[in-house]
């Protein structure tokens, strides 16, 4: 069976929640636990939380947690940059057995650099547990994969490709997974992902707790989840809700689609103040614009698809570390990728899928810090704008002459 049959034939789960898909569903959950120390978590586990910086949870923290580590199935949604990340890591580290070197969670993400995001943060939070956690990508070395998986990892994180070429190999064993977690699983739902999913999914065993994560969650993400959810919690926000807190949003009328280079020279020392990120639409176009930039001695990095695992690494490590102050990428880094100083995104294209315009601006202000969003408009842009502004309830206004103050 493909996945693309999912709809029709169900995975063998039992109890599957027919979900009542009218517009978007809030959530079926109502407990609130707004400290950490009340949750009933491991000693260990919590020194963890606390030297990672986490003072107090989130909002889907707050929901989130205590259903996951009770074992229900649950879909969460939140925005970006608040804390999803952490809330299904602290919940895998509440319930695995570290004395077990076998694998006992699976995480699938969309992109090697979220992957690898993501298991930053388990090892980070888990560390006074002596948890395991290891990152299966693309683009890396298969036996070197092989081999740590040989010696025992408590977490897999991972792209499905290679995690489903670890199960075909037998390198990495199923048989005691007791969660598998979906992160933005708008993005691996409603592309090519669903097939190669489906393929590890058949492989785990039927009990298996699922947990999904994303910041929006279109209609036809839920209708799939009907088909290999039990009775799941569901702790969903509208659509109008997700405008990010803290993000000043702004545009720049260019008029046209060439003048936006020019636009972005005269901004630059803008960008200097801190970090920024830059969006557009096509790796051809991050190439160019790359090229313009440095042409004009203008010091910038690039960062899309076409480039290998090595070259990725080495500059989002720049990056992190502030050594690159200005990074223009494609939709690649539009989800999951913390840096904790970026606070201005500029998307030189509007993104043509609207529901990555909240992704992009997320890169900025996260988890409660401020930050600039500023989008160029040429005359084809004004009528996707509007319906960013209109499918977010939000105003995105003129941007300001002092907007170097805002940020």
């Amino acid at each position: 069976m493909s996945a693309t049959d999912w709809d029709a034939e169900p995975v063998e789960r039992e109890n599957v929640a027919a979900l009542e898909i009218e517009g978007v569903i809030e959530s079926n959950y109502d407990e609130v636990v707004d400290s950490f120390d009340d949750m009933s978590l491991r000693e260990e586990l919590l020194r963890g939380i606390y030297a990672y910086g986490f003072e107090r949870p989130s909002a889907i923290q707050q929901r989130a947690i205590l259903p996951c580590v009770k074992g229900h199935d649950v879909i969460a949604q939140a925005q970006s940059g608040t804390g999803k990340t952490a809330t299904f890591s602290i919940s895998i580290l509440q319930q695995i057995d570290v004395s077990d070197p076998a694998c006992q969670a699976l995480i699938l993400a969309p992109t090697r650099e979220l992957a690898q995001q993501i298991q930053k943060v388990v090892i980070a939070l888990g560390d006074y547990m002596n948890a395991n956690c290891h990152a299966c990508i693309g683009g890396t070395n298969v036996r070197e994969d092989m081999r740590k998986l040989e010696t025992g990892v408590h977490v897999v994180v991972g792209t499905p490709g290679r995690v489903f070429d670890m199960v075909q190999r037998n390198s990495l064993r199923p048989d005691k997974i007791k969660i598998f977690v979906l992160d933005e699983a708008d993005e691996m739902l409603s592309r090519g992902f669903k097939d190669q999913i489906h393929d590890v999914f058949r492989l785990l065993p039927h009990n298996i707790q699922v947990i999904l994560l994303s910041a929006t969650m279109p209609q036809d993400v839920l209708e799939v989840t009907k088909c290999f959810m039990r009775d799941p919690i569901r702790i969903l926000v509208k659509k109008e809700e997700l405008t990010l807190e803290g993000i000043k949003q702004f545009y720049v009328n260019v008029t046209k689609e060439e003048w936006k280079f020019d636009t972005l020279t005269d901004l630059y020392e803008t960008l200097t103040i801190t970090q920024a990120v830059i969006f557009c639409n096509t790796r051809r176009k991050v190439d160019w614009l790359t090229q313009r930039m440095t042409e004009r001695d203008f010091t910038v990095s690039a960062l899309h698809g076409d480039m290998t695992q090595q070259e990725r690494d080495v500059i989002m490590r720049a990056f992190r570390s502030g050594s690159s102050r200005v990074l223009i990428t494609t939709d690649l880094l539009a989800r999951g990728i913390d840096v904790q100083q970026v606070s201005l995104v500029i998307n030189f294209d509007v993104p043509t899928n609207r529901e990555n315009y909240i992704h992009r601006i997320g890169r900025g202000g996260r988890f409660g810090r401020k930050g600039v969003a500023i989008n160029f408009i040429s005359d084809e842009d004004k009528r996707t704008l509007k319906d960013i502004e209109q499918f977010y309830n939000t105003d995105i206004e003129e941007m300001p002459m002092n907007v170097a103050d805002l940020i």
